[in-house]
């Protein structure tokens, strides 16, 4: 009887913890934050812009935050930044070759900031961030779409 009881033990313990690993999510936000900052990285395209920006910064970092700074050749600079919970759906235009990927915010959640403008420093908010892509499939955008999914289902406001 106590073999019996011992093993009806054993059973339960692991059926238990199978149960519970069934409904765990194997992969962290950090997983997902590194896949979106790799994407972003790898599809770039800096040539869009190349005539009007020096340089650019684009991150998604592990504390929620998507940021897109451009520094244009006449000294002015514009940052974006919105938090990875609020946003809410994306477009892709163009082909797979080149094309603009614009990411929308459940409201007016994007941080707009302008340096050295002609009129004056100005601080805005938008709906979208819209970033220049290039040598893209259809399989790499639904992979940046799932990861926004995961890494908003997985945040707490």
């Amino acid at each position: 009887m106590k073999k019996f009881t011992l093993h009806l033990k054993t059973i339960s313990i692991v059926a238990f913890s199978t149960f519970l690993l069934a409904f765990s999510d194997p992969e962290s936000i950090e997983q997902y934050v590194g896949n979106l900052q790799k994407s972003f990285t790898d599809h770039y395209d800096f040539s869009q812009e190349s005539t009007q920006i020096k340089r650019y910064e684009l991150n998604v970092t592990n504390n929620g935050f998507c940021r897109y700074k451009r520094y244009f050749n006449n000294g002015k600079t514009e940052y974006f930044s919105f938090k990875l919970s609020k946003f809410k759906d994306m477009d892709y235009y163009g082909n797979n070759i080149s094309g603009k990927l614009y990411l929308y915010t459940k409201g007016e959640d994007v941080i707009v900031q302008t340096y050295k403008d002609r009129g004056g420093d100005v601080d805005s908010m938008a709906t979208q961030v819209i970033i220049p892509l290039k040598n893209i499939e259809a399989e790499d955008l639904n992979l940046i779409k799932e990861n926004f999914a995961k890494i908003c289902g997985n945040q707490h406001p």
